[in-house]
């Protein structure tokens, strides 16, 4: 067993960036970035076992922790509010216009229905379309048409602000 938990604690380790920028797209007032990171790390503890290796690391990891969170916010019923981003979760140091332009985008991302922010979350992460398409459960080809869409949508967005 404590080989097991090694093993897991490792695995948290190595992806801790990649599940605090999934929750942090989805952490409301409602939700706070430390309740959805503490329920993803509890889901993929009890997951953990029956993982069979039939995918990518990297996309299980996603898969729940994008999961975990969409239900999440089920479960509030509270309409999301825009939050404002005071921290990086990059811990990069940055010039203040590089920082207001990270605040805008995500504020518009924000913005999004729960599968939009998915999908726009996985390609920021430089995910190709076929392992978003395996992440979300969406086929390739409707990846590619739905984030032609969610730039569009964005794209106006910005052009309102």
């Amino acid at each position: 067993m404590e080989n097991v938990e090694q093993e897991f604690v490792s695995m948290i380790r190595t992806y801790e960036r990649v599940i605090y920028k999934v929750c942090y797209v989805y952490a409301t007032p409602y939700a706070s970035l430390g309740d959805l990171y503490q329920e993803v790390v509890i889901n993929l503890w009890k997951a953990f076992p029956k993982f069979r290796k039939e995918c990518k690391l990297s996309t299980w990891i996603y898969r729940i922790a994008l999961n975990t969170c969409i239900s999440f916010m089920r479960k509030e019923k509270n309409l999301p509010e825009i939050i404002s981003l005071t921290q990086s979760f990059d811990r990069m140091e940055e010039d203040d216009e590089t920082q207001a332009m990270l605040r805008q985008l995500y504020r518009m991302i924000d913005r999004l229905g729960q599968l939009e922010k998915s999908i726009v979350l996985l390609y920021l992460e430089e995910k190709s379309y076929e392992e978003i398409a395996e992440i979300t459960g969406l086929t390739v080809t409707n990846v590619a048409t739905r984030l032609s869409r969610i730039k569009d949508k964005l794209r106006k967005m910005n052009k309102e602000e």
